[in-house]
């Protein structure tokens, strides 16, 4: 399937979704903390997306039972909300949003951490956030989608992390999930040029061991690093623009 380029109409209500995405996220941090579960931020999500006239995408899609994702220390992503899953001192959490606004889609996620993390923890998370603003640097009309893994996998590598491979960015905007795919790990100046008008996620999952994930076998959706080591993870929804790249998110 081709990339989609998005006609001045969708980039407004792809950016008005976006916008609301980022706002949930701002949202849900004051209510980030030791002793709540996971099933509880989820609740917060739902209704601070819905009384804010908008739908969360991931509730149903494929079967996901929750309006979020939340994946705590080991789990690199897709990991389901849950009464059992309480916040505790050290733990480190991503939490991915996606609203859908008037049908047009905006997808984030950011880390969190509860009380005093390890310095590992903290270095993998700072990792993490460079990573995807080296991808975003990378992001301009003409240039390579190759060229967003290349620098992304090279930051993580010379710190001493891996690059999860199971798992990409993608398109979005009019659907939960568009071409093209967009890979964390990737040779240098390959893959298709970048054009006006595409929409995309650059989402790089960072390991502190291996690169592997597996998923769980009960629910079929929690990723989780091989050998229980940390993960972490940051994502923006990203506009190529005439001269650049706006982030939506």
């Amino acid at each position: 399937m081709a990339i989609i380029i998005k006609s001045k109409r969708q980039i407004e209500g792809i950016r008005e979704s976006s916008k609301l995405a980022a706002g949930t996220l701002d949202y849900i941090s004051e209510h980030v903390e030791e002793g709540v579960s996971t099933e509880y931020l989820d609740d917060l999500i739902h209704k601070y997306i819905t009384e804010n006239g908008a739908v969360p995408a991931p509730l149903g899609y494929h079967g996901f039972p929750k309006s979020s994702c939340i994946s705590l220390n080991d789990v690199i992503c897709h990991g389901i909300p849950s009464k059992q899953t309480i916040l505790k001192h050290g733990d480190i959490l991503n939490i991915d949003v996606t609203t859908i606004v008037d049908g047009y889609f905006g997808d984030t996620s950011r880390m969190f951490t509860i009380g005093e993390v390890s310095a590992e923890a903290q270095k993998l998370i700072q990792v993490a956030k460079e990573c995807l603003i080296l991808g975003i640097e990378q992001v301009a009309p003409k240039k390579r989608f190759g060229n967003i893994g290349f620098v992304i996998a090279k930051h993580a590598k010379a710190h001493g992390f891996s690059v999860v491979h199971q798992f990409c960015g993608h398109g979005v905007g009019v659907k939960f999930h568009e071409e093209p795919q967009v890979h964390h790990i990737s040779p240098k100046k390959s893959g298709d040029r970048m054009k006006p008008g595409m929409i995309f996620t650059i989402e790089p999952m960072i390991n502190c061991g291996k690169a592997e994930a597996t998923i769980d076998e009960q629910d079929e959706w929690t990723a989780r690093t091989v050998d229980n080591q940390l993960s972490a993870q940051y994502e923006h929804t990203l506009l190529v623009t005439d001269s650049g790249v706006e982030v939506l998110t």
